[in-house]
């Protein structure tokens, strides 16, 4: 079953466009122009049901106007759009109840009332009944270490103990689908750790679809095995996170400090016929760099090993954000 459907989605955007000078002022007063921005356009998007997937882009390519269709908050200008079964727009009522959303920079909890009052009113606002409500909210408090947070109110929280108490009020009704919009900006690295932790306990233990847009690649890297990449309002990418770098990394290298003293062109002997590219780096210190898709780095390494007496070795991978910044630099992938 799918949790997303979108075809052809698109939307655009009629912007005023401001003529020059004092002269142009004055006519922009009678006859103002306008012209048309692509803010998504024409994109094919498909999630199952208990996915994780992340969805990245560069700052306007077009990432927030696409959740905001996703969840109701704006209206396609044309293509075909469901999720959880329904018309995120025109079935808003219905369709909220199946989703819960977290904004890393805005909150959804009443600024001055307590954590656990909050927790109440969305309750009500779900109409949730209580046999349901408590038992799933004391789980959520138990795996989200909320408990000493519950009397407080949120205005005197930490952003690390905010974000917490925000995915449990996004889970409170107990959502299908949860879509995440930079859940640990701002957030210290054990903070980023328990959270990333709780989203894969949720989506293992009740199999929560979720979309994870953020500019910290970490966190698709730990929780996503699945990565949609957005330019332009295109996209431009949909695949496995190993794909992307064995297609578009810049291959494994192999740092090798060895016992003995060797030419380079003693090393490169050893790998002879193979494509690798060896530097030399200082005194008994080389680096092998294999292009992708063609050597192997145990076949390497055997080989190097049978003939050189190696004292350390470090196999390096290429970080998906470096990729990712490369692709967006030279424009390697194309829609």
């Amino acid at each position: 079953m799918l949790s997303i459907k979108a075809e052809s989605l698109t939307k655009e955007f009629k912007v005023f466009q401001s003529r020059p000078g004092l002269k142009g002022a004055f006519r922009d007063l009678f006859n103002r122009q306008y012209r048309v921005i692509r803010a998504v356009d024409a994109i094919d998007l498909s999630v199952n049901q208990g996915e994780m997937v992340g969805y990245i882009g560069e700052n306007g390519a077009g990432k927030s106007t696409t959740i905001k269709m996703l969840t109701g908050i704006l209206q396609p200008t044309s293509g075909q759009l469901l999720v959880n079964g329904y018309d995120p727009h025109g079935q808003r009522e219905q369709f909220v109840r199946t989703i819960g959303v977290v904004f890393g920079q805005r909150s959804q909890l009443w600024w001055d009332i307590a954590v656990q009052e909050s927790f109440r009113l969305l309750q009500k606002v779900y109409r949730i009944p209580e046999q349901d409500f408590k038992p799933y909210l004391d789980r959520m408090i138990e795996v989200l270490n909320i408990s000493p947070l519950l009397d407080q109110p949120v205005r005197k929280l930490s952003l690390g103990q905010r974000m917490r108490c925000e995915l449990a009020a996004a889970l409170i009704h107990q959502p299908a689908l949860l879509f995440l919009d930079e859940p640990t900006i701002g957030l210290d690295v054990l903070v980023k750790e328990n959270i990333r932790q709780f989203l894969k306990e949720i989506n293992k233990e009740f199999g929560t679809t979720i979309l994870l847009t953020t500019h910290d690649l970490a966190d698709i890297e730990a929780l996503c095995s699945r990565v949609v990449m957005l330019d332009k309002g295109k996209i431009i990418y949909d695949g496995g996170l190993q794909r992307l770098r064995n297609e578009w990394g810049d291959g494994k290298k192999i740092h090798i400090e060895t016992v003995d003293t060797y030419t380079l062109s003693q090393l490169q002997a050893q790998t002879e016929g193979m494509k690798v590219h060896w530097i030399e780096e200082g005194p008994m210190r080389f680096t092998a760099i294999l292009e992708n898709g063609n050597a192997k780095v145990p076949e390497v390494i055997s080989r190097i090993v049978e003939h050189v007496a190696v004292q350390e070795i470090q196999i390096e991978e290429a970080s998906t954000e470096e990729i990712v910044r490369k692709i967006y630099q030279e424009g390697l992938v194309h829609a």
